[in-house]
């Protein structure tokens, strides 16, 4: 058996090549869109043929490779039945296996992440008859297991994966390894470890949630504090399923004319330089999110709407390149085009958590926003702080008074810039940017208090 992982970090995603070098046959599962000339130079140097395209499910968080793939190799698409794919494809069902040479791969028809929701077990046919491992697609990751909610009501969600859970996947031998198709720094899931592999007897005893014996329990646990949804993952899924092409964007320079003209038409500025490049100088309505910021295409995915036709500012033409491929695997391809280099026009002033001390003390009406999610307002906070996370920002603003000064403060400063920049697109006369955020603020021993609930940004 070969077996090779492919991970992306950016938002924690993974893809897998199994196949036999004896055979030379593969098959490759859950390729993502920006994945598929690796796995064509995987499979030319080990001398395989790629003859299958699994998908676990219809992926909500990244476009898929299997069109581009398979036009490129010929391979089939495979996926469950009830997936409700309209591109050419094999029809999987529960308990099928896919053959390539020695090994073989068996459909594990696992629903409560998404109803057609499927694990691979990979069998070595030379080894024995168990499963060597299982790949779980969003099912079962290390330490979490699959949100309940995107597809269906949570509650039902949850109950499917209950039973898919504890009557397919925890029945496998307790060495069958497990490789998940996310890892850290997905929205499909709850999961913050960084390792990218595990076994089922592991996660028997170690994870949260299969430890939890009781049904009800378990629908209760798996439907609280989950991450926020970006909007566009129903578009996501609509091109996944469809039959179509994905689309690639090569965006091209603009001269500021250009811009202007794109500005008029309804184009949004997505600005990706460092938050200290966008606050010493931007153009006015740019909405900063650096690439290098971390999560980024989901922190995309939360401020601009679905199919935003977007302008890029960039710090270079390479910059521009990979950014558009970022925002490919989400499904933004509407790029009109790239200034790079920097920009100017409005500056966003930066301060100092002990300015912010000082500017607190010294001016009462100076309100600040913490912009971290609730669970991290919640374990501390600066006292009078209204906490309204960065992507909810725009929907707040509505009850803010605009000439009233503001002060954004989140872990580091890169959440709390991308919602400054939100503020000051709206029209904000006066926002701060806080350095260093509340990590800077507790590691300089600075007052912090904990609250239930978070104060509305309107009243604090």
């Amino acid at each position: 058996m070969y077996f090779e992982q492919i991970v992306r970090h950016d938002i924690g995603c993974a893809a897998y090549v199994v196949g036999s070098t004896d055979a030379g046959e593969a098959a490759v599962i859950d390729p993502r869109i920006d994945m598929v000339d690796e796995l064509l130079a995987i499979a030319e140097r080990e001398g395989m043929r790629i003859r299958y395209i699994i998908e676990t499910h219809n992926h909500a968080d990244h476009i898929s490779g299997h069109a581009r793939l398979a036009e490129l190799t010929g391979a089939q698409i495979a996926v469950h039945q009830d997936a409700g794919a309209e591109y050419p494809h094999l029809g999987l069902v529960d308990g099928q296996e896919l053959a390539l040479g020695e090994v073989r791969l068996r459909v594990l028809h696992t629903p409560g992440h998404r109803p057609e929701h499927i694990a691979i077990a990979a069998i070595d046919s030379t080894r024995g008859d168990d499963p060597w491992l299982v790949l779980t697609g969003d099912s079962l990751s290390i330490g979490d297991v699959a949100r309940p909610d995107l597809a269906i009501d949570g509650k039902v969600g949850a109950t499917e994966l209950f039973q898919s859970l504890h009557e397919k996947l925890m029945t496998l031998p307790s060495g069958t390894m497990v490789y998940p198709g996310h890892v850290a720094g997905s929205l499909c899931g709850r999961v913050n470890n960084r390792m990218t592999g595990t076994t089922i007897g592991f996660e028997r005893m170690c994870n949260p949630a299969l430890r939890i014996s009781d049904e009800t329990e378990f629908v209760q646990y798996m439907n609280e504090s989950l991450p926020e949804r970006p909007p566009n993952m129903a578009r996501i899924v609509k091109l996944n399923m469809s039959d179509e092409m994905p689309e690639t964007a090569t965006p091209k320079p603009l001269t500021m004319a250009q811009i202007a003209d794109e500005l008029a038409t309804g184009a949004q500025l997505l600005d990706v330089r460092a938050p200290a490049a966008f606050a010493a100088g931007h153009l006015s309505g740019a909405i900063n999110v650096h690439i290098d910021g971390g999560q980024f295409q989901n922190r995309v995915g939360l401020v601009f709407p679905p199919g935003a036709r977007l302008l890029l500012v960039t710090s270079s033409d390479a910059e521009s390149a990979r950014t558009a491929e970022a925002l490919s695997v989400i499904g933004f391809t509407s790029i009109a085009g790239f200034v790079a280099g920097g920009a100017s026009g409005a500056t966003t002033p930066s301060i100092t958590i002990q300015q912010l001390d000082q500017k607190l003390a010294n001016d009462a009406s100076l309100k600040v926003i913490d912009v971290r999610e609730t669970n991290e307002w919640a374990e501390g906070h600066i006292a009078g702080a209204a906490g309204v996370p960065f992507h909810k920002l725009r929907d707040a603003a509505k009850s803010l008074d605009p000439s009233q000064s503001y002060a954004l403060i989140c872990a580091g400063g890169t959440r709390s810039m991308i919602a400054a920049s939100i503020l000051q697109a709206l029209g904000f006369d006066t926002v701060y940017n806080v350095d260093g955020g509340m990590g800077a603020w507790n590691a300089a021993h600075m007052p912090a208090v904990t609250e239930p609930e978070p104060a509305e940004a309107a009243t604090a």
